[in-house]
């Protein structure tokens, strides 16, 4: 089920975004969906990279012990 929204842009985003809705024949909507998606997988992958870095029981190795590992 489509929920739909209400935001508010810059004049020269919207302009950026109309211009690629109609080079692709696709929809604002669309475009607006994708970037939104891509957005939040970036983001839950960012905090998955901070929870691992802040994770203290997470093992640390030096890059020599990296090529070793990986016969580089």
């Amino acid at each position: 089920m489509s929920t739909a929204i209400s935001i508010r842009i810059p004049g020269n985003l919207a302009a950026k975004l109309s211009e690629i809705a109609k080079e692709t024949e696709r929809s604002k909507s669309f475009h607006v969906q994708k970037a939104l998606e891509a957005y939040l997988e970036e983001l839950a992958d960012l905090q998955v990279a901070l929870d691992r870095l802040h994770d203290t029981t997470d093992p640390v190795i030096s890059i020599e012990n990296m090529r070793k590992e990986l016969e580089l």
